[in-house]
């Protein structure tokens, strides 16, 4: 036991790097060991808080329509409509999964350009990304299992793109572990790292083959329960001129009309009072003058200051009105600890400008900023507790930025009649995770290796990232066996009598918990 301690937590050599102060050195290595973890618990905070405004951003990305005229072969008029720019398919792999799964990218970027000149490849990044795949897997499904009530079912409809993203998920990960073990063993070439990221491409092909159903190409089994769009068509509606207040930024109340929000994808219930959509404001102008006149009166700097205004309030009419004092004071004390996040995140520009691209661009570099200090903390809790990096990896760092994800998918879990969108942002975010959370750092490397040394960038720790995608591997078998078992006694992957939802997610918890400590036994040298 000594000795798996001692392979753990490293030597007792005082660790002379800091943070902020060099007079954090002088404090006990208990004290900096607390004070850091709280440091990093308080930016996964901040990755949360900034995570809910990427995706406000990218619910207007999604809803962005384009105009088409088409001539009526009968009357041989003119007829515009509107077409929705983004397929949905595209959309889950490419904005939503890469969008929750950012945080490690940028981790893992940031550490990739850190080691630029480094012959050897950083350890936070790719070990952060298997452990974040193993949360997305195992605890992610463990909590949407249960998120529907009881006796409810949800099931995937569209099974030939979900076979699709399972598919290159699970190669994603046999092809890292061939070449870190097969091809060039403990080395990763500049043709590798390419080929990584190249498969996204075909991923993204390959998907959107199977949802348009192209032959040779797509699996024949046919969809259900599904619409065709994103967002279903537009119809003729009647706009309340009721503005209000909801996350930060004005959302406009619609009476009687198609509701969206960025996990609608599935949804066949679009008149759910639940939901609220923030229309674009060519859709307002050709529907209803009185909103145009409100959108116009609405100016861009008020929109804005009012984004400031919601970041310094503490206290909601909501929850002035609660009767229970504790819970009151809860909520207020959690509003005050987000309040520097939240005024900070209000410099981000109103969602509805051009389509929400500038607001999610601003997203993004807030989320790459936070990961930056996320890996500096990081390296000094490896620094001072002697821990192997990519044990914190493993745990810590996955399931911290790992967040978004959860986020995402138990509200898809929640509010869809199917469980296309929580089951395919996990898969999606996994392929993502290597494809381009991985391949793209090393790529980086590998160039840069490639033009000033003409050498190869090589794998510190391969053996022991190897071992962890096979625990991986093996446990993700259990995992989807289970789901498919589900499929073939409930008829849903999620959802259903509520003893066996908590069965299946107890078994799913087991599962992250054997792969954690089989993989940070490995890298830590104790077998």
């Amino acid at each position: 036991m000594v000795g798996f301690l001692s392979n753990i937590l490293g030597n007792d050599l005082k660790c002379e790097s800091y943070f902020i102060f060099s007079g954090e050195t002088d404090l006990g290595n208990n004290v900096r060991i607390f004070l850091y973890f709280l440091a990093l618990a308080y930016c996964f905070i901040g990755l949360s808080a900034i995570t809910a405004r990427f995706f406000q951003s990218m619910e207007n990305v999604v809803k962005h329509t384009r105009k088409v005229v088409v001539i009526d072969p009968v009357t041989k008029g003119e007829v515009v409509t509107h077409e929705k720019v983004w397929n949905y398919t595209i959309a889950d792999i490419s904005l939503l999964a890469f969008g929750t799964s950012f945080p490690q990218i940028s981790l893992a970027t940031i550490d990739a350009i850190r080691n630029l000149g480094n012959l050897y490849a950083g350890g936070l990044g790719p070990g952060t990304l298997v452990g974040s795949a193993a949360f997305d897997l195992f605890p992610i499904h463990a909590v949407c299992v249960v998120i529907p009530k009881a006796g409810e079912l949800k099931k995937i409809a569209d099974l030939g793109v979900w076979i699709v993203e399972l598919f290159w998920s699970f190669w994603a990960y046999f092809w890292l572990y061939i070449i870190l073990e097969v091809w060039t063993p403990n080395v990763i070439t500049l043709s590798e790292a390419f080929l990584t990221v190249l498969q996204y491409g075909l991923l993204l092909i390959h998907a959107y083959a199977q949802d348009k159903r192209w032959p040779y190409i797509s699996l024949p089994i046919a969809r259900d329960e599904r619409p065709v769009d994103w967002v279903p068509e537009e119809t003729p509606k009647q706009k309340s001129q009721e503005i209000v207040e909801c996350s930060e930024i004005f959302h406009f109340i619609e009476e009687n009309s198609d509701t969206v929000d960025i996990f609608s994808i599935h949804s066949e219930n679009p008149r759910d009072g639940s939901y609220i959509r923030v229309p674009q404001i060519e859709e307002a102008e050709n529907s209803n003058k009185v909103m145009e006149t409100e959108l116009e009166d609405t100016s861009l700097l008020t929109i804005w200051r009012q984004q400031f205004v919601d970041a310094l309030t503490v206290e909601s009419q909501e929850s002035k009105k609660m009767n229970n004092i504790y819970i009151r004071i809860a909520k207020i004390f959690w509003q005050l600890l987000l309040l520097p996040w939240r005024f900070m995140f209000a410099f981000v520009p109103p969602c509805h400008i051009v389509h929400g691209w500038i607001s999610f661009i601003c997203s993004l570099l807030f989320i790459s900023g936070i990961a930056y200090i996320v890996t500096k903390i990081t390296d000094l809790i490896s620094c001072v507790t002697g821990i192997n990096a990519y044990v914190i990896a493993f745990t810590a760092l996955a399931s911290g930025t790992s967040w978004p994800d959860l986020v995402a998918s138990m509200i898809a879990a929640e509010r869809q009649k199917t469980a296309d969108s929580a089951i395919a942002n996990i898969t999606c975010s996994n392929s993502v995770n290597i494809y381009v959370g991985i391949g793209v750092p090393w790529l980086i490397d590998t160039l840069y290796n490639y033009i000033a040394y003409r050498e190869p960038l090589r794998i510190q720790n391969a053996g022991g990232l190897s071992f962890s995608l096979i625990v991986f591997f093996a446990t993700s078998v259990g995992c989807i066996s289970v789901l498919v078992a589900r499929r073939i006694v409930f008829g849903a992957e999620l959802g259903g009598p509520r003893l066996w939802a908590w069965i299946t997610c107890a078994f799913f918890m087991l599962l992250w918990v054997i792969f954690v400590v089989l993989s940070s036994l490995k890298v830590s040298g104790f077998f």
